[in-house]
């Protein structure tokens, strides 16, 4: 259901605009035009991994969030009312996924040799060390509590503001700013180990 972005109104760039507005998008989605969500998830769909595998640490889980997350918009898409943004309502639900799959696997492993396509790897620097670099940025962030994994993933990977992490936490926009700092500070000083 969620791999083109051709609908019956021709090709769809939301970053451009040059098909149809994000909101017309929208209403026509909640009408049950598959082709209308696939367009409005197309767009997005490289941030919403990123989110689902920072928040899980593991690409299997990140792929089991991602596809409750797809599952659950397009079943809730009725209850968007535009309230907040298009992008922090589905942003929302895919941090929630996969703090989900976190909740239902908390003694899996996580394998840091599973590289998640988001990776970008730089051909100059030996490809162990990036690896090893890699390893250690997803156990520090896995180490991190799962309210400041999650503001720290929200801010940093979907680029939410802090008033939408607020609402996403469901706390104030001073916790998300505590939560934030402490959880850079963490981060710091397990990757200055």
């Amino acid at each position: 259901m969620l791999e083109g972005t051709q609908g019956a109104a021709g090709s769809v760039d939301l970053d451009g605009g040059t098909a149809l507005a994000e909101s017309a998008l929208v209403r026509r989605a909640q009408q049950g035009d598959a082709d209308a969500f696939e367009a409005l998830v197309a767009a997005r769909r490289q941030r919403l991994w990123s989110v689902c595998l920072r928040v899980t640490g593991d690409r299997h889980d990140a792929e089991d969030a991602l596809q409750d997350a797809l599952t659950a918009a397009w079943l809730h898409l009725a209850g968007f009312r535009g309230d907040a943004r298009f992008d922090t309502w589905l942003y929302r639900i895919a941090s929630n996924a996969a703090l989900a799959v976190v909740r239902r696997r908390r003694e899996r492993v996580v394998d840091p040799f599973d590289l998640g396509e988001s990776d970008q790897l730089d051909p100059r620097r030996d490809h162990a060390d990036q690896v090893g670099d890699t390893d250690r940025v997803r156990r520090a962030l896995a180490a991190l509590p799962e309210q400041f994994r999650e503001a720290v993933v929200l801010r940093e990977i979907a680029d939410l503001t802090y008033d939408e992490i607020a609402a996403q936490q469901g706390v104030g926009v001073q916790t998300v700013k505590s939560r934030l700092n402490r959880a850079r500070a963490q981060l710091q000083a397990a990757l200055a180990d």
